[in-house]
This record gives structure tokens, C-alpha cells and sequence, in this order.
């Protein structure tokens, strides 16, 4: 999406605006207005010209020209329709200088979750890739990771889904046969010792797909809500998250946010570590998203970890 036609989304978001207006906010000719609009017609908005000026009546379903419309948050997105890896676009974004842009796509063909594990990412879910920039300690990073599960767990519960999280960013959903999955996260990162260079959180929502095209052990919000509105839904989660992690936030009200939708918390749990495993009861979240773990031993505290949630029998 061009930078004339952002600015015109924009512009238009408030209400009517006449061409002269626009092309004196935008620095254009009406001729080059005209055509813009007539762009974003072609892209599926519905847009009016009336005595008062244009109005936008309708709005695509999808697509980055959709999301930008009316998104709370400071991030421009850019949208694919397929795309091998969310992550790794927007991974390519952040070397090459980029900063609070949301890589989108309708589907992934070359997706992964967490230790390289696949995740299958067809068409209809939700799955966006966001660069960050923030003038945080890396040690203050798995925060990011705690604030997208609250964000995705607030949209599904917005959306009318019974949502939990699962130590540390997986989105579940609880049924007769048990929790299954509806989300998870993917954290990158590169920087020194003092500071982080750039910040990619993938974020990958099960929304619009039939549960029989995932993995055992997950769900959609398609098979437990039916169909959702994934541009308000995508938007919410930015929202949610940038009024969690944004300038002047202060990301230790996310560990309030993050205990308040947790299933992990009082738990029995086993996490494996690279080094070993710990099992107990999940007692409390610490920051910087550190699991505490009170065992037989006495207290744990895992600051990294796949983390299981036992039946009261094992």
C-alpha cells in the first residue's frame, strides 16, 4: 500500500472529507485523490462521493489496505496472501532497518512454532509477524512474549471464546476432551548485552479453519465459536498489545494481565528444561515471565521451559 493511500485511509477514518481537503492533507493533486480512491475501490472498499465528500461505507473483509483502516495501534502492515513464513518476512524487515510493521499473511506454507517444530498455517487463520524496536533490556523481553498471549487470549474471549493461557504463551481452550490449542507464539530477537537491536513476535491464531485441517491436540475459533471477523479480531490483538508493551507502558501490569487469563497457575505441572525436569505445583508468574514451580524440593523458579499440565492422578 502506498504512503498517499495510508494517508487517505486515514484522513478518511473520521468521516467525510471533500477533495480539496484531501489533496490539500495529502500534498497531491484532486487527480491524483480521484485516483487513489478509485484504488481502494478496486480493492474491495466501498466508498461514496457526496455532496460532503467521500465516505468509506464498506470495507474489504481482509487485506493490509483493511487492516490499517481504523487500527488502533501504530503499526503499518504489510499483508501477503501467501507467504512461506510470516516470521522470516518480518524477520528480513527488521535487518533491513524496519520498525512497528505487521507482517500478515492469509497463509503460510513454510510456518514453524517453537524449537523448529511445524505449524500448520492454512488459509483463514490469523497469522501476523510484528518488528518491533523497543529501548528495553533484553532481559525484558520474554515480556513481549507474555503480552501477545494476553492479547490474543482478550480478542478470544472479545470474540466469545472460553480462552486460557498456558505458561508461557500458549492460547488454549478447554472441552470435554481436554485443553486444546488455539494459539501460540514465536518470539525472535537480536541485540547486545545492553540493549535490543530489533524485536519479532509471530503470532499464529487458529481462527477460520476446520479443525480437521490441524494437529491433534488443537482447535479453532471456527470449530468453538464458529467464523470470526479476522480483521477485527487481528486488530484487537494489536491493540491489546501495544496498550500492554507501547511507549510508557510498564510491562509488569502485563504479569497482572497474564495471572488474570492463566490455567497454568495452581496447576499441577511438569517442565521440561534443557537441563531438567520440574514438577510441582505452578504457583505464581515472576518477572521477567519466570515460572514458579513449588516441588517436593522446595520452591523452582524456570525461567525458560515446555511446560505440561498434569491430571491431579500423575
Amino acid at each position: 500500500m502506498t504512503t498517499t493511500r495510508e494517508a487517505l485511509l486515514s484522513a478518511l477514518e473520521d468521516g467525510p472529507v471533500d477533495g480539496p481537503t484531501l489533496a490539500e492533507r495529502l500534498g497531491v493533486s484532486r487527480a491524483a485523490v480521484w485516483k487513489q480512491v478509485d484504488a481502494l475501490r478496486g480493492e474491495g472498499f466501498g466508498i461514496e462521493a457526496g455532496d460532503d465528500g467521500y465516505r468509506v461505507r464498506e470495507v474489504p473483509a481482509y487485506g493490509g489496505s483493511a487492516l490499517a483502516f481504523g487500527l488502533d495501534a501504530p503499526y503499518g502492515i504489510e499483508y501477503h496472501d501467501r507467504v512461506a513464513s510470516t516470521n522470516d518476512r518480518a524477520r528480513e524487515r527488521a535487518e533491513a532497518g524496519a520498525a512497528d510493521v505487521a507482517v500478515v499473511a492469509d497463509e503460510q506454507t513454510g510456518s514453524r512454532g517453537r524449537l523448529d517444530r511445524e505449524w500448520t498455517a492454512p488459509a483463514g487463520g490469523v497469522w501476523a509477524s510484528l518488528v518491533l524496536r523497543p529501548e528495553r533490556p533484553p532481559a525484558a523481553v520474554p515480556m513481549y512474549t507474555l503480552a501477545a498471549a494476553v492479547a490474543v487470549t482478550r480478542a478470544a474471549r472479545e470474540a466469545g471464546a472460553d480462552a486460557t493461557i498456558k505458561w508461557p504463551n500458549d492460547v488454549l481452550v478447554a472441552g470435554a476432551d481436554g485443553e486444546r490449542k488455539l494459539a501460540g507464539i514465536l518470539t525472535e530477537m537480536e541485540g547486545e548485552a545492553d540493549r535490543v537491536s530489533w524485536l519479532v513476535i509471530g503470532i499464529g491464531v487458529n481462527a477460520n479453519v476446520d479443525r480437521d485441517d490441524l494437529p491433534s491436540g488443537a482447535t479453532s475459533l471456527r470449530a468453538e465459536i464458529g467464523d470470526v471477523d479476522r480483521r477485527t479480531f487481528l486488530q484487537g490483538v494489536l491493540a491489546e498489545f501495544h496498550g500492554l508493551t507501547g511507549d510508557g507502558a510498564d510491562l509488569r501490569d502485563t504479569l497482572d494481565a497474564w495471572r488474570d487469563h492463566a490455567s497454568t497457575l495452581g496447576r499441577r505441572v511438569r517442565v521440561e528444561t534443557p537441563r531438567e525436569t520440574v514438577v510441582g505445583r505452578a504457583a505464581d508468574v515472576r518477572f521477567p515471565g519466570s515460572l514458579v514451580v513449588e516441588t517436593d524440593g522446595g520452591e523452582r523458579v524456570v525461567h525458560a521451559g515446555d511446560c505440561e499440565h498434569l491430571r491431579p492422578a500423575e
